[in-house]
C-alpha cells in the first residue's frame, strides 16, 4: 500500500507538472533521485527566505531518459542526484546546459564541478578508514590497503558497488591501469574475508574481531554513532575510530550529491539561483544536518561527530577524470576476481 501511495503522489506530480501554468518566476522544477526527507528541509528553508516555491519529482532512476523524452517541452528546470557518475552522466546524455556564476565557482572547489559548468557538487562524503581503536593508527595512505602487514586484516564492501569502483577509479587517476593491477590484487591477499556486505559491516566486523581495519563513508558513521541506526550499531561505532586515509601524492577520496540545470528549464534564471542557495552558508548546514555530509563550502559548519574526524583534505583529481576511469576500475575489480 506504501508503495502504490508513492507511486500515485509521483504520479500526480509529474501531471501537474506538466501543465504549462505552473511555470513562473516564482516557481522552479526539480527532478531529483534524492531521498526527500534528505532534502526537504532545504526546500522549506529556500521557500521561507525567497518566496519561491520548488515542485519537486523524485524517481529512483531514469532520471535522464525521463527528461531526455520530455524534449523541449520539460518542464524540470535543476536535476538532482547523488553521485559524480550520475551528474557526468547528465551531461553526458545532454540534458544540462552550461551556466556562468561566479558565486558557484567561488564556493565549490574545481575538482568538484565540471570545468565546463554543466554540474556541480554540493556536498561530499569521504571514503575513509575505519580502524579498531586499540590499534595506534593516526595515518594512512589508500596505498597501505596492499601491505603485507594487513594479511587477513582487511574488510571491505563489493568491489564492484560503485562507492568502491569510484576509489578505484581515483587510483587509476594516480597511478595508471597497472598499478591499479597491482594494488588490488594486493588487497585481495589482505581481506579477512569476502569482500561483501555493507560499510556499516565493517564496523560491525571489526567489532566482532573478524578484521582490524576497512574501508567506509563518513556518513556511515555519523548515522551509526547517532543511533539512528539503533542501539547494535552505536557499538559498531563506538569500537572504531575513523583515520582520514590520502593518497601519498594527493588528498582523501571523496564523491559528491550534487545537481546541474536543465537543458530547456523554462525558468533557468530562477533554477541559477537556487544552486547559487544551495551554497550558502544556511544551505550547507543543512546539508551537513541532514545526512552527516561534509560541506563543499570552505568554512561552512560541519557536524560534530564528521569534524571529530580531523580536517578533510579532498583529493586533487578532477571528479570529471576520475568518472571517466568507472569501466576501467571495474574491469580490474573482475580481472583480480576481487569480489571471488
Amino acid at each position: 500500500m506504501k508503495a502504490k501511495a508513492l507511486l500515485t503522489s509521483v504520479l500526480l506530480a509529474t501531471s501537474v507538472l506538466s501543465m504549462p501554468s505552473l511555470a513562473s518566476a516564482a516557481e522552479i522544477n526539480l527532478y531529483t533521485t534524492r531521498e526527500p526527507a534528505l532534502i526537504a528541509p532545504l526546500l522549506e528553508a529556500y521557500a521561507k527566505s525567497t518566496g519561491t516555491k520548488v515542485n519537486t519529482v523524485f524517481m529512483k532512476d531514469g532520471l535522464a531518459e525521463r527528461v531526455a523524452s520530455e524534449g523541449a517541452s520539460s518542464p524540470a528546470d535543476i536535476l538532482m542526484v547523488v553521485d559524480a557518475g550520475n551528474l557526468v552522466d547528465l551531461a553526458e546524455k545532454g540534458v544540462t546546459q552550461q551556466i556562468e556564476s561566479s558565486v558557484l565557482n567561488e564556493a565549490i572547489p574545481a575538482q568538484l564541478r565540471d570545468g565546463k559548468g554543466h554540474w556541480f557538487g554540493l556536498s561530499m562524503r569521504g571514503r575513509v578508514l575505519y580502524a579498531a581503536k586499540d590499534i595506534d593508527l593516526a595515518s594512512f595512505n589508500y596505498e597501505d590497503l596492499a601491505d603485507p602487514k594487513w594479511k587477513g586484516k582487511v574488510c571491505i564492501r563489493a568491489g564492484q558497488h560503485p562507492y568502491n569502483t569510484a576509489l578505484i577509479a581515483d587510483y587509476i587517476a594516480h597511478y595508471g591501469a597497472d598499478e591499479t593491477e597491482k594494488w588490488l590484487a594486493g588487497m585481495k591477499e589482505n581481506l579477512a574475508r569476502k569482500a561483501a556486505g555493507g560499510d556499516r559491516d565493517v564496523a560491525k566486523d571489526i567489532l566482532g574481531g573478524i578484521c582490524d581495519i576497512g574501508i567506509g563513508n563518513t556518513y556511515y558513521v555519523g548515522l551509526m554513532t547517532s543511533g539512528k541506526g539503533g542501539e547494535e550499531q552505536v557499538k559498531w561505532a563506538e569500537a572504531i575510530k575513523v583515520v582520514l586515509p590520502t593518497f601519498k601524492q594527493g588528498g582523501t577520496q571523496v564523491n559528491v550529491s550534487g545537481a546541474a540545470v536543465a537543458k530547456n528549464s523554462p525558468n533557468k534564471a530562477e533554477a541559477v539561483k537556487f544552486l547559487e542557495y544551495l551554497v550558502s552558508d544556511e544551505a550547507q548546514k543543512i546539508y551537513a544536518e541532514a545526512n552527516y555530509e561534509y560541506p563543499v563550502r570552505a568554512g561552512a559548519a560541519v557536524d560534530p561527530i564528521i569534524a571529530s574526524f580531523g580536517e578533510l583534505k579532498i583529493d586533487t583529481k578532477p571528479l570529471s577524470e576520475i568518472v571517466s576511469h568507472r569501466k576501467q576500475a571495474s574491469e580490474l575489480v573482475d580481472k583480480v576476481g576481487f569480489d571471488n
